[in-house]
């Protein structure tokens, strides 16, 4: 009997729950602007994050892991990138579509295998290279604009906020991996839950105590909307467990492609949105559905 591996469910729930995420943040763009909406992924975040921690321990048994300076470094520049991708895309969100600038973000795979080469010396088969190369050649068909050369499309200014939110989050990516495979004590789930609540902890810091020095007036706003901000934090907490799960059981290249299935999640926003999907759009999702599958075969 063939099992699907807790890799690939981690990463289907995670694309899920990102995509709900992603939906509500752009909602409250409209009354907290672009650093407020990012930061309630973090501030709202946090609790459901050292819950999930204390439910990892409590299942497992496993210690808490004790962290190294090295390890707080790794995730203290990652949980800067995430905060610099999550702020480029809600500004790519602010003057194009949903389902585009999610597209967009979706670049991110090929980024991560460069990345995951350079950085951590991972090594990919060639189907699952052939994949990764097909799922983006299709977002990136999805993501252009009706009557505009895709080339020239690259250079507006969305695609330029969607591509630099894909490259922060494509260093995020691999920079937590290397930190949650730097921890030496406890099992996947323990090291992934116990990065997360490090990793929100300093995002609450570096972007609140900016936004406090800054524009105390955001962060008041971000407290008003706590009603509507708890769901996009907890949906946010999830995303990341679930996520930094699948970078402790395989490669960040492995774990981002498959999670191309966003994009499909996203079609189904833009319809509730009345947004349009053109015949190259729908070619592009055939194609990244493709490549994901390719990926797939070729990690098994």
């Amino acid at each position: 009997m063939t099992f699907v591996p807790l890799w690939v469910l981690a990463t289907l729930g995670a694309a899920a729950a990102q995509t709900a995420r992603n939906a509500m943040q752009r909602h409250l763009t409209a009354s907290l602007g672009t650093l407020g909406a990012t930061l309630v992924r973090f501030l709202y975040g946090l609790p459901f994050a050292v819950l999930f921690l204390a439910l990892a321990v409590t299942a497992t048994g496993d210690a808490l892991p004790t962290p190294s300076l090295s390890y707080v470094a790794l995730v203290a520049i990652a949980s800067a990138l995430q905060i610099a991708a999550t702020a480029l895309m809600l500004a790519a969100m602010r003057i194009t579509t949903f389902s585009i600038t999610v597209a967009y973000t979706k670049t991110e795979p090929v980024q991560v295998a460069l990345f995951g080469f350079v950085m951590l010396g991972e090594r990919l088969s060639a189907l699952s290279l052939a994949g990764i190369v097909a799922a983006t050649v299709g977002v990136m068909l999805m993501s252009q604009v009706k009557g505009t050369a895709l080339a020239k499309g690259l250079f507006a200014k969305p695609a330029l906020f969607g591509l630099a939110s894909a490259a922060c989050f494509a260093g995020a990516a691999v920079l937590f991996r290397a930190g949650i495979l730097s921890l030496g004590e406890g099992g996947p789930v323990v090291r992934a839950s116990a990065t997360l609540v490090w990793a929100q902890a300093l995002q609450c810091v570096m972007l609140g105590g900016w936004l406090l020095a800054t524009d105390r007036a955001v962060v008041a706003a971000t407290l008003k909307a706590w009603r509507q901000s708890v769901f996009a934090g907890a949906m946010g907490a999830l995303a990341s467990q679930l996520w930094f799960i699948g970078f402790a059981l395989t490669s960040t290249a492995n774990v981002r492609t498959l999670g191309l299935v966003e994009v499909l999640f996203a079609q189904a926003v833009s319809r509730r949105l009345a947004e349009t999907t053109t015949p190259r759009q729908i070619a592009g999702i055939l194609l990244a559905v493709a490549g994901v599958a390719a990926l797939i075969a070729g990690h098994g």
